[in-house]
């Protein structure tokens, strides 16, 4: 793995498209400066820079583990950006997002995978439902499952309600261990007959020198919080939090064997 993984691109908005209105946080259609359409998440919307991390890291970690996830790019938003919009409550989230914000490529003709149409390989399900409950992702299940189906192949998005440890940072350390109780209703639970293959293999390809440079690439703009930790702090936690939650997985695993049962 080179020094720099993951490298992403950075390119500047030139246009708003339209608002992907079924996002909690109004993220948005928008182009670049390259010619192509992303998803901007921005950190402007409620949960901030924070959600922008979860996504950063979620998608990086679910790329190293093999999985579907369109390309993140560092979206740049110049403060003259959002002047001309009409929409009030879009222009203030315009204007509180200048600045470096995060975008996926814009996956043009997918669909929201439905479950019903195309089940998933067993292994594949195995490996989502443990990256999820490793990052204690609550937003994967059947009312909003947060896949694509795009190009005969599932795709994931949406890794922004991930290690909200952040959210509870006084109380971070306890969530290191914590089982995820929410696997419970992963959409992709009741497919998932391969868990112990998926803890091995995704233990196998998430080295911690895979954790530590995806947590060393998050923006240092990113850092800035107002719970008073200096950047260098935020870092070394994610990587502990990431590192030791992986040596212990069978917490996490035993959780989501445990929650399985009940659909046997």
């Amino acid at each position: 793995m080179p020094e720099n993984f993951p490298d992403l691109r950075t390119v500047k908005i030139t246009r708003y498209v339209t608002p992907l209105r079924e996002g909690g946080s109004l993220p948005a259609i928008v182009e670049a400066d390259d010619g192509f359409l992303y998803a901007l998440k921005f950190r402007g919307a409620g949960q901030g820079v924070k959600a922008l991390i979860a996504e950063f890291v979620g998608s990086e970690i679910a790329r190293v583990l093999g999985l579907k996830v369109p390309e993140l790019v560092f979206a740049d938003l110049d403060e003259a950006f959002g002047r001309t919009e009409p929409d009030e409550e879009i222009q203030d989230l315009l204007k509180a997002s200048t600045g470096l914000n995060l975008a996926l490529h814009y996956l043009s003709g997918s669909i929201t995978y439905d479950i019903a149409v195309n089940q998933p390989d067993s292994l594949l399900a195995s490996k989502i439902v443990w990256l999820d409950a490793y990052l204690q992702n609550v937003d994967r299940t059947v009312r909003n499952p947060n896949m694509l189906f795009w190009n005969n192949a599932l795709w994931l998005i949406d890794h922004g309600a991930s290690l909200f440890f952040h959210h509870n940072w006084d109380n971070r350390e306890q969530y290191i261990l914590k089982p995820f109780v929410q696997v419970k209703d992963h959409v992709l639970l009741p497919f998932a007959n391969d868990l112990e293959e998926a803890n091995r293999l995704s233990k196998d390809q998430l080295t911690p020198e895979k954790i530590s440079s995806i947590v060393n690439a998050i923006p240092e703009d990113w850092l800035q919080w107002k719970e008073g930790a200096s950047p260098g702090e935020i870092r070394d936690f994610y990587i502990q939090y990431l590192v030791e939650r992986r040596k212990q997985s069978h917490h996490f695993l035993k959780e989501a064997q445990n929650a399985k049962e009940t659909f046997i």
